[in-house]
């Protein structure tokens, strides 16, 4: 049992009294808990810790794992350059993880760094630690854009890690709560950011793990947390292990959420082997949503996975609805898997002269050729949610008065670019976010001027 524990902390530069400068103290329970938190970590004397840290080098689908023998940094582009941390990294632990992640098929390594300096969401939790403890190597972690449930993998590749070289580690999971929990703070406010607060608090001071992998993206994203991935990677750590949990401390004066907790190892826990469980959940609800699959998303299933598996286009079949023989319109096909988009690609206007056809081109596009994302792998398919959007006709519109996110989608015209967005999508809550993503999506300027179009859509699951 080579993890002995961990703790959730936050990185606000204010509390660091160079910084502050006195206005520290309005997060005075914060400074008070976060130093009985160090001496948690000096408690437990790790080898090494490891920390992760959303302002690390971050990439949408990659892992970054910061390489070499040793780094430093400070606190200077928040007025404090006289606050230094330097640190000597395990870079046998680091390298074994790697290696690990790549027998694992997790994207994860040393590829990508930008900055070898220390970043802020690391000092910080350092700053306080080596008041108090000093003997350890550290290993640093980014956080990226893939799944929730990625994350946790690439944790418990910490704990096989660290249990392989017969590591004593210590886990720091640095990250702040919601950005968005007063009017008056720098981001101000949404309804989501005391939901995620309270619901966040509420797990890690259980040390319920498991339930960090159920969270609804949308909501961590409407909240501006920074931190949920950090924890995430840390549940990995401690998976299949009992711990003793305390929850120190949750302030939100500042309009940012900062939790406090500290996590001890005391044991071996079956029951707490929460991917497992997770991924057992996770395909008993595929299995069933296939199952209820209509003939639309049943098409563009077959075709991609007959194309990717077999490299062949199928024919129609002919045991389709007659409509989908007899109407011609435009269509997009959309897969995600784990609620993170996997690819979407689809025509404005029929280019085929019936749905069915449609559909089967614009499948194998969505799976090979959205050029976000790389083609779609066979072991993904069984991973793969899709959803069939079949456009209705375009509607020429005055203003933007005339149009609703839920009900129409838009598109907009600057001489020949041109660019689409399909209505009722997460994230996307009202007109001009809704116009601004489609400019976007086209190569449009926010500025420029733009002919608008809204249409209607049958959505099938």
């Amino acid at each position: 049992m080579s993890i002995v524990g961990g703790i959730m902390v936050p990185h606000p530069p204010l509390i660091i009294p160079d910084v502050g400068r006195g206005g520290e103290s309005v997060i005075s329970k914060t400074t008070a808990a976060y130093k009985e938190a160090a001496d948690f970590v000096a408690s437990l004397k790790p080898e090494t810790i490891v920390l992760s840290s959303p302002h690390s080098v971050m990439y949408s689908d990659y892992l970054h794992i910061s390489p070499g023998y040793e780094a430093s940094g400070d606190m200077g582009r928040f007025g404090a350059p006289n606050v230094k941390i330097s640190v000597s990294y395990d870079a046998e632990l680091s390298s074994k993880i790697c290696e690990l992640s790549e027998d694992e098929d997790i994207p994860a390594g040393y590829m990508g760094q930008r900055d070898k300096s220390l970043d802020h969401g690391t000092i910080v939790p350092l700053y306080f630690i080596m008041q108090k403890y000093t003997d350890f190597k550290l290993v640093r972690l980014g956080i990226s854009g893939i799944s929730f449930a990625d994350h946790y993998k690439f944790g418990k590749l910490v704990q096989k890690a660290s249990d392989e070289l017969g590591r004593r580690v210590l886990y720091v999971a640095s990250g702040d709560l919601s950005h968005k929990l007063k009017d008056d703070g720098p981001y101000g406010f949404d309804a989501s950011g005391p939901v995620y607060d309270e619901k966040i608090m509420d797990c890690m001071g259980r040390g319920a793990f498991g339930e960090l992998l159920s969270f609804d993206p949308y909501l961590c994203d409407k909240a501006a947390e920074c931190g949920h991935r950090s924890f995430v990677i840390m549940g990995g750590a401690l998976d299949g292990l009992k711990v003793k949990t305390h929850k120190l401390s949750h302030e939100d004066v500042t309009g940012v959420g900062y939790g406090i907790c500290t996590y001890k190892v005391i044991g071996d826990d079956d029951d707490a082997r929460y991917l497992d469980k997770y991924l057992e959940a996770e395909k008993k609800t595929l299995l069933e949503k296939k199952a209820m699959e209509d003939p639309y998303v049943k098409l563009a299933r077959k075709t991609i996975e007959t194309y990717i598996k077999d490299g062949y286009v199928i024919d129609v079949p002919d045991d389709l609805p007659p409509k989908m023989y007899e109407q011609s319109a435009g269509t997009f096909v959309s897969l995600h898997i784990r609620g993170g988009l996997r690819g979407c690609i689809g025509t404005i206007s029929a280019t085929c002269d019936c749905v069915a056809k449609e559909i089967i081109q614009n499948a194998i596009s969505a799976a090979t050729k959205d050029p976000r994302f790389e083609p779609v792998t066979q072991d993904e398919l069984d991973k793969l949610e899709y959803s069939v959007d079949v456009l209705g006709e375009a509607q020429d519109i005055d203003s933007k008065a005339m149009l609703d996110v839920k009900r129409y989608g838009v598109i907009v015209t600057n001489g020949y670019r041109r660019g689409l967005l399909l209505p009722d999508l997460d994230g996307v809550d009202n007109v001009d976010d809704q116009i601004a993503i489609a400019k976007r999506k086209a190569g449009i300027g926010e500025y420029e001027k733009v002919d608008l179009q809204r249409f209607e859509v049958i959505r099938h699951h």
